[in-house]
């Protein structure tokens, strides 16, 4: 079993309250930066790649060969199953919408010993699943390790620290993490991670494409807010 978590279920982690085991914040767009996850995972284990049409970022798939982890794997076989290719935006919006998604990433965490699945009401009414955490390990090294990004000058990140900078930050779930006085001072850094100035030269082209990702999971929550409102 792989020891180190995939970076959807870092993002989970990050927005879940520890003890009481609901979401952190009903602005977070985390599910976005699950989607977004997914299709990076993706990116990085070189199942796809990323093709610049025109003005629009197309997906190409490179390789159907399953990972082995069943929520990316669906992903994957949702990619190489589609009629037509799609741009980036459109991947991201398909993965952020699969069924249950925060709940199968969740109960991945609970097999994990991470977190456990448990019930509460809502207005004694309405029973919803909750994930508290029971082992905090393996989110305190997940923090350590933004925190080592962002407050430290280190010279080179790898690519999935810059990754999950970038979609932390896309996310809002850095100042659910760290106080924003100390992020603001750090701003510049964390411009300077999020753009890919601070990893190595062959992962670059993964993190340009990243980006493009991370920006759509910014920007679709607003979007179909302003298309509710009209």
């Amino acid at each position: 079993m792989q020891n180190t978590l995939f970076l959807h279920e870092e993002i989970l982690l990050l927005a879940l309250r520890d003890e009481e085991g609901t979401i952190a914040s009903a602005g977070t767009m985390y599910q976005y930066a699950i989607g977004a996850a997914l299709l990076a995972e993706l990116l990085l284990s070189k199942r796809i790649e990323v093709e610049q049409s025109g003005k629009r970022k197309l997906v190409n798939l490179v390789s159907p060969t399953p990972l082995g982890e069943p929520l990316i794997d669906q992903c994957l076989e949702k990619l190489s199953s589609a009629k037509r290719r799609a741009a980036l935006q459109t991947w991201v919006s398909r993965f952020a919408g699969v069924k249950s998604l925060k709940h199968r990433v969740a109960q991945e965490l609970c097999r994990r010993g991470i977190l456990r699945a448990d019930e509460d009401k809502v207005l004694l009414i309405f029973t919803r699943k909750i994930y508290p955490e029971v082992n905090p390990e393996p989110e305190r090294k997940l923090i350590e390790r933004l925190r080592q990004a962002i407050f430290t000058d280190t010279a080179e990140l790898e690519p999935r620290t810059v990754v999950l900078v970038s979609l932390a930050k896309s996310a809002g779930l850095l100042k659910v993490v760290f106080d924003k006085k100390s992020l603001k001072s750090r701003k510049a850094r964390i411009e300077q991670i999020v753009n890919g100035e601070i990893t190595g030269k062959a992962a670059q082209e993964a993190i340009q494409a990243m980006q493009a990702a991370v920006m759509v999971a910014c920007i679709m929550p607003a979007m179909m807010t302003a298309t509710i409102s009209h």
